[in-house]
Parts: structure tokens; C-alpha cells; sequence
């Protein structure tokens, strides 16, 4: 029995990782067999390439660089996590995964989405997701959220402007239109008990 592979999407101050966790525990709760993960990271070696991209002193990291550091904690993160996680049939729901980097770097850093989507091909082959959750919310929004929450991790992203968050924001959008069948858009500018309803059904319709 092959599992299922939910990634969870979205800008800055979005709350996928906030509604991802709870999501976790609920279907655990239900009787499923669950793996919370997040890219980049998730296990040791993609941990150390996190810090090495997310350092706020790296400012100077090109953009191509970045794009390959990613796409490399991606291959190992789904090598050594991911897949075995699906081939034993669990539900594998991940903090980001291919679409980051098409946003990011693809569209927002300027580099080409079919070109880092080659990229990452490399990196995972013929594993998409069965289903990706896209949070959206308007990226100033979601910036006063960030600076509103202290305990958040900080990093180099942070240090972006508001209109770098705005060529993500397009970029989810038009990834959303371009896979519709895969890619379903959650209104993340809502309570967080109703987004995460929203997101509960939705997965609850892929495994049903």
C-alpha cells in the first residue's frame, strides 16, 4: 500500500506550519498513520543545508545557489524520509516542497520556473505531490503576522521587501491556475479554526 504526499504552501505569515501540526494531530487522532515534515530540513543533512540558505548573514548567496541548495536537500530529504514514509503506506504532510522553489527562485528571484523546475526534476524524479495545499493570504498581511509573532524563526527571507512577496504571491497564483487538479487554495485570511476546517476536508476528501 503506497501512501499519501500532502504539501502544505504559501508566503511569509501564511500559517501552514501553525495549521500543518494540528492537522497532524487530528488525523493521528483519527486512526491514520501520519509523518509531519518540512523542507528544507526534516533530516540532519537537509538541516545543515537549511541553515547554510536561511542564514540572515548570508546576503551575498547568488540565486542560482540558492536554487541548487534547496533542489539538493530536497533529493535527500525525500530519499532518506519521504518515500519510505509513502511506502509504508503513511500520510506524509510537508512544509513546503517543489512549488517553494518554482515561487521563489523560479519566479521571484527571476531565474525561470521551467528552468528550476528542471532543476528539481533532477532532484525527485516522477514524485509529486497527490495533493498541495496553498494558504493564501495577501503577503502584507502576512508580513504584519510575522512581525507580530516573536517566537518565529527568523531568516534571510525576512530581509526581503514587500514587492519580493508580492512576485511570490502572483507566482503561487498562476502555479494554482497552471495545476488545478493537484494545487487547492485555502483562504488563509480567516480564523484559524476555519482554515483549518478547510484544510481538514479537503484532505479528508483525497483519502476518502
Amino acid at each position: 500500500m503506497s501512501g499519501q504526499f500532502i504539501t502544505f504552501e504559501g508566503g511569509e505569515g501564511a500559517g501552514k506550519t501553525s495549521i500543518l501540526h494540528s492537522l497532524r494531530k487530528k488525523l493521528s487522532d483519527h486512526g491514520f498513520e501520519v509523518l509531519a515534515t518540512r523542507e528544507p530540513g526534516g533530516i540532519e543533512i537537509a538541516e545543515k543545508i537549511r541553515t547554510i540558505i536561511l542564514d540572515p548573514m548570508h546576503t551575498e548567496m547568488e540565486e542560482h545557489t540558492e536554487a541548487l541548495l534547496y533542489a539538493a536537500a530536497r533529493s535527500q530529504h525525500l530519499v532518506e524520509k519521504v518515500l519510505p514514509a509513502l511506502k509504508q503506506g503513511k500520510i506524509v504532510l510537508c512544509d513546503r516542497f517543489i512549488d517553494s522553489s518554482l515561487v521563489y527562485q523560479g519566479y521571484a528571484r527571476g531565474l525561470g520556473m521551467d528552468e528550476v523546475f528542471a532543476i528539481n526534476q533532477f532532484a525527485i524524479g516522477d514524485c509529486m505531490p497527490d495533493m498541495t495545499l496553498f494558504f493564501d493570504i495577501k503577503p502584507k498581511k502576512g508580513l504584519q503576522r510575522i512581525a507580530a509573532n516573536k517566537d518565529r524563526e527568523q531568516n534571510r527571507l525576512d530581509l526581503e521587501n514587500l514587492e519580493f512577496h508580492e512576485q511570490v504571491y502572483k507566482a503561487y497564483h498562476i502555479l494554482a491556475e497552471r495545476f488545478p487538479a493537484r494545487i487547492q487554495t485555502i483562504n488563509a485570511d480567516q480564523t484559524i479554526e476555519m482554515v483549518e476546517k478547510d484544510a481538514y476536508d479537503r484532505i479528508i476528501s483525497l483519502l476518502t
